[in-house]
Parts: C-alpha cells; structure tokens; sequence
C-alpha cells in the first residue's frame, strides 16, 4: 500500500451535497438491464424447478434468455452525449489511504471529465475530492472478518461476496468511457472490473502499484497455494487490460519481460499542497497541536509559544526558537538515539512524530512506553488531511522504512516529503534509487545501527543550514522536477484522449 494520506483522519459522516448518491447515478437503462437480468434468472430457475412439467419450461427458459440477454447487453452500452467524458477510478481499499488515485480523480476533473470514484470510506479523503463537483464518491462496503469455516472457505466467501458487490456497482452505474484500476488489491477486482468492460465496450487501465501476490506472500510464504494462485490470477487477467500504468522502471520491464504486459510508467509526484511550511502556518499548526498533545507545549507558556516557535504578540511574527528540539517524522523507536546523549554527544533532542494508523498500533505504543526516552518524545497524532502537508512542510528530518514486497515500487511518503524538500533517511531495496540519491538528496540504510549512525551525522549541527542536512535541503531546492500534474498530463491525458 501506499503511504502520503495515511495518517489518521475522522471517517467520513457527511458527504457534501453535491456529491450524488449511486442510487441518483444510475441511469434509466440500467432499471431495463437489470429487469432482464431478473426474468433470465427467472426463467432459467423456472427450468431448472419444473423439470417434469408438461410445458417444456427448459426450451421456453432459452428462449426467453435468448431475448432478453441481447436486450440487457445494448442497455449496458448504450451511450449518450456524456459517456465519453466519464471515468471510473476504483479502488478495492480505502479511498482516504489511496492519494495516488485520489490524484488521478482530481486531474481527470480538471480535464473536464466526471468522475466516479469508488472505494471504501473508511478515511476522509483530501477535501479537494470532496469539493470537486465533478467528482462523485460511491462507497462500498469493506468487508471485515468473515467467518465461514476454516480460512481458505472464508477467503472464498469473501472474494465472491465481493465479486458480486463490484458486478452491482459497475453495471449500474452510467455508462463509462474508462475504468481506470488500482493494483493491488486486485484479487477480485481486475477479473470483474474486465468483464464489465467487455460488457459495457469501457476501456479498461490497470494502475500496478506492486503485485498483490507478493503481498500476501509477505505473511503466507511464496509457496502458499493461494499465494500461487494469486500470482496466476495477477499474470493471467493483467494482460486483458487496454492500457497498464506502474510506478517504477523496474517494474515497467518486469511486467513487459515476465508478463507481457507494456506499461507507460507514472512516476509518483507531489501534488501541489506538498511544499515547504511557511512559518505563520507552521505556528498555527503547532498551536493546534499543543492542545491536545503535550509533547507540542512549552512548559508553563501561554497560547503564544509552542515548543517549536514563538509568535511576538506585538507585531504577530513568528520566530523558530533557537533551543528547539529536531522535528523527525518516523515510525521506529530511537534507543540508539538516546544512547548517544547519555554518552555525551552534543545532539538535540527528538520529537518523533508517528503518522498512520493500524491494528498494531497499541502493541507498538506500550513498547515505546516501556523504553523510558529522557531524550526521545514519540508522538502519534490524529491528522486532518489538509494538516499532513503542513507538519511534513514543517518537519526537520523524514525517515521511511517501506521495504517493497517486490522490490519494483517506491514510497509515495518519500515523494510527498521531497515535495516539501524535506530530507529522508530510507531503509534499502532494490529500486529505491529511482527516488533517494544516496549523499544527495538524502541517506539509504540497512540496518538500525546504520540510522542511528546517519541521525547522528545529520543532526550534529542543527540548527544550522550549514551541515549534511542544510546540504540535502538546498539540493532538493534545486532539484525540483515535476510536479503531478504536468506528469499526468504528460503520461496518463494521452492514454485517456486517444481515439477509439
């Protein structure tokens, strides 16, 4: 999965007005299609019930199939004058945690294209989705703990409930000119998401963010019958695409060398709410933040001064205060850290800010809890969207630790940090070189000792702009390239434009 929005954020209770509900979408062809589809069913359960009558119920069965199928297959395509600037963008996940889906939906609507963006909604999306009139959000049901036997009937259960919930969105819904899909998850998404392009004559794009079957090998092994299963599902339906986006190079000649597949590779951009925090805002976020989380305040200070930055009452402008400890967003523990004050090192102190959230979450906060850091503050705070960009924009020092399942996909919380110029320590695989230039525009690490070696390098001389991470900085500055717009525009418009 990928990571800029997935930090914590209130589910969504209210969605604005003018995003209509799938009941609204659905237009009056659909109300034909899906009546024929219930007199097939009809009538073929008639001929399966009464086999024995004197009426030859199986013959009269076909028959009316025979009629009604052809009836429902041109209600499915019929167009009218807005068909060609309607997209689907789905995703079988949340569409709060999905930024680079979110990204395609805003610039299909910027392009004039109505969207119909599906997923779960479990997270609050950016609120640019939700104010774009030409966005409508249809939530579908996340499906969680699904108990039917042992786990592979579960599994089962699950994939087919779920089946039968995407052929229900898709074919009900108005007609679209494109179904533009990410993966993973896939698995059931990229068969039924095919079948209803093929029903409907949709061209149909795969997003491939990383296989899914490496995924799941993750926690069942490669060897695991169901993880060789997904892996030929992945490499038998990927294929069927029209078109096929990915995130990486390497990916890009993987798929095209192991599965045939030609990709147009989308490197991840930062949108434009990604950049450097101006100090007013910094202020305010902070202040926001002190009043929930201590380790924010400035002991026994007014509404004023946080424990990052002062704002003058007399003029209102704002200073960061020189004895400020280093801002760090992470997600590890820091002993090594610690371990080299209580030896006398001249470091500052940390505040370690925890974006995201998940089961283990509680597991992993008792552990931090258990350490006892004079030195290390680790914070976990519940973020709005809009004020991720603000703290990374805001923040000293990023580390990453994604370590891809495939070795093919990169980051996107490292794009999204770059975007703000913000310097990263990320740990190593295959591909990272892609995004993080080593003694560039940031550091690459194996192991804990080696990052806690590089935080010691890093932060030796801060707060000045004059060591290794002002260095970073300043490259960043200047190597700043696309943003995602222009990258989409450049990649993705032309695939969406083409001729049929």
């Amino acid at each position: 999965m990928r990571a800029s929005f997935k930090h914590q954020a209130p589910p969504i209770c209210d969605e604005p007005r003018h995003h209509k509900s799938q009941t609204n979408m659905a237009p009056r062809c659909s109300c034909t299609a899906l009546l024929a589809v219930s007199l097939t069913v009809l009538a073929l359960l008639a001929g399966l019930l009464a086999p024995h009558s004197a009426v030859r119920w199986p013959a009269v069965s076909l028959a009316v199939a025979a009629a009604l199928l052809p009836l429902w297959g041109r209600s499915l395509r019929r167009r009218d004058d807005g068909t060609s600037r309607r997209v689907c963008v789905l995703v079988l996940g949340d569409i709060g945690r999905s930024p680079r889906m979110q990204y395609h939906a805003l610039s299909l609507s910027k392009h004039g294209y109505h969207v119909t963006f599906v997923g779960f909604s479990e997270t609050k999306p950016h609120q640019d989705v939700l104010s774009e009139e030409k966005i409508t959000i249809v939530p579908i049901a996340e499906l969680k703990g699904v108990r039917v036997g042992p786990k592979v009937v579960s599994y089962v259960t699950k994939v087919t409930v779920q089946s039968l919930q995407l052929l229900r969105v898709l074919l009900t819904m108005e007609l679209q000119a494109h179904v533009l899909m990410q993966n993973p998850p896939g698995l059931p998404s990229i068969a039924v998401t095919w079948f209803v392009c093929l029903l409907r004559g949709s061209r149909f794009i795969i997003d491939w963010h990383n296989y899914g079957y490496t995924i799941m090998a993750l926690s069942h092994g490669p060897a695991h019958p169901i993880v060789r299963l997904a892996k030929w599902y992945e490499r038998f339906f990927g294929p069927l695409a029209s078109h096929n986006l990915c995130v990486t190079n390497a990916m890009k000649v993987d798929l095209q060398k192991n599965w045939g597949i030609k990709a147009t590779t989308l490197y991840d951009r930062p949108a434009s709410i990604f950049r450097e925090t101006p100090l007013k805002l910094q202020h305010e976020l902070f202040v926001r933040l002190a009043a929930v989380y201590p380790q924010f305040r400035h002991a026994g200070s007014e509404a004023e001064r946080t424990i990052f930055s002062v704002r003058d009452p007399a003029d209102g402008t704002v200073t960061l205060r020189a004895e400020r400890p280093a801002l760090l967003l992470s997600s590890t523990s820091w002993t090594e850290y610690e371990g080299f004050i209580r030896g006398g090192a001249s470091l500052p102190p940390l505040l370690c800010v925890i974006t995201g959230k998940g089961p283990q979450k509680e597991h992993y906060m008792k552990l931090i809890d258990s350490l006892h850091l004079e030195h290390v503050e680790i914070c976990t705070p519940w973020l709005e969207a809009e004020d991720y960009p603000l703290l990374l924009g805001s923040a000293d020092l990023g580390v990453c630790l994604h370590k891809s399942s495939s070795g093919l996909d990169l980051p996107m919380k490292v794009v999204d940090m770059f975007g703000c110029c913000l310097p990263v320590c990320a740990v190593h695989f295959n591909c990272l070189d892609e995004l993080v230039k080593h003694e560039e525009n940031g550091l690459i690490f194996k192991d804990s000792a080696e990052l806690a070696e590089q935080l010691k390098t890093l932060l030796s001389d801060f707060p000045s702009s004059d060591g290794k991470l002002g260095t970073f900085r300043r490259n960043l500055h200047s190597s700043r390239g696309q943003r995602w717009d222009d990258n989409w525009d450049q990649n993705v418009l032309p695939l969406i434009t083409a001729p049929r």
